[in-house]
């Protein structure tokens, strides 16, 4: 049995679908509400809160593979969990961050969240993605609103990566051998800048799309409303405001791992297109 947690969310909703269309099961999603889950038929939707580690245990209940998104609720509580309940392999989503600025807070968060899992008894895949072609979801709004898109550092290119990808690798490291104990650092085809992205959506919607370039001030106001200054602080440092090489770099990895090619930024606009409309 596999279990995969944010089942409903970009990267487990696809991974579900993959592991299902490739026979993979049995399977079960974890959701919050059961009820108003969408998956395909087969697939065993169950009820859980992260932040009540209670709920969860019954949804681990003959699991052997765990696909796990972290830092919901008391990470140390659901490995423990899962180790009693007898998971015996765990592929966790950490960020690249933990490698390329891991003096932020929120890497320093995940990689005490990789360390728990490498203590834990069980077996491990660490999947460390960069920057999430669906974080252009967060223009969504705006652009449905005919309103500007308001970005920092908009020139600064970084080698973005379709959740779709992300759930590929997990597949292929949840269902074959010779990828326990590994890290895989993930990241698109190519680099692709804030403006580009807006420009790949405006050609998606055939219309114009404005577009601003704003100070960092002006972002950090904005974005620690809902994030707080801190992670406002580290979200703008690695999308433009403290790159490194080891952040800008296009890796191959979800080639080698899964044999087919990364996705480029315009294929999840073209299949997201919808939500900006």
């Amino acid at each position: 049995m596999i279990l995969v947690t944010g089942a409903t969310g970009n990267v487990g909703s696809a991974l579900l679908q993959e592991l299902h269309a490739r026979g993979a099961g049995p399977l079960r999603g974890l959701t919050r509400d059961a009820v108003r889950a969408s998956f395909s038929k087969g697939v065993e939707a169950v009820e859980g809160d992260f932040a009540d580690v209670a709920s969860v245990k019954p949804a681990l209940e003959g699991v052997r593979q765990l696909f796990l998104v972290s830092r919901i609720g008391s990470d140390a509580d659901i490995l423990d969990a899962a180790r009693q309940a007898g998971v015996e392999h765990v592929v966790l989503v950490s960020s690249i961050t933990v490698q390329t600025h891991p003096h932020l807070g929120p890497a320093d968060e995940n990689l005490a969240v990789e360390r728990l899992l490498q203590g834990s008894g069980m077996a491990w895949t660490i999947l460390r993605p960069t920057q999430f072609a669906s974080n252009a979801l967060w223009w969504a709004t705006s652009i449905r609103e005919h309103q500007p898109v308001r970005v920092p550092y908009a020139d600064i290119g970084l080698p973005t990566i379709h959740p779709a990808d992300i759930a590929s690798v997990a597949r292929v490291a949840l269902t074959e051998s010779g990828h326990q104990g590994r890290t895989y650092a993930l990241t698109g085809p190519e680099r692709v800048t804030a403006r580009q992205q807006v420009a790949a959506i405006a050609v998606a919607l055939e219309r114009e799309v404005p577009f601003a370039e704003i100070s960092r001030e002006e972002a950090h106001r904005d974005m620690a409303v809902f994030l707080g200054d801190e992670a406002a602080d580290a979200v703008l440092d690695v999308t433009g405001g403290d790159v490194n090489d080891e952040l800008l770099k296009v890796r191959d990895t979800v080639s080698r791992v899964t044999g087919s090619p990364a996705r480029r930024f315009h294929q999840w606009v073209s299949e997201n297109a919808a939500a900006f409309r």
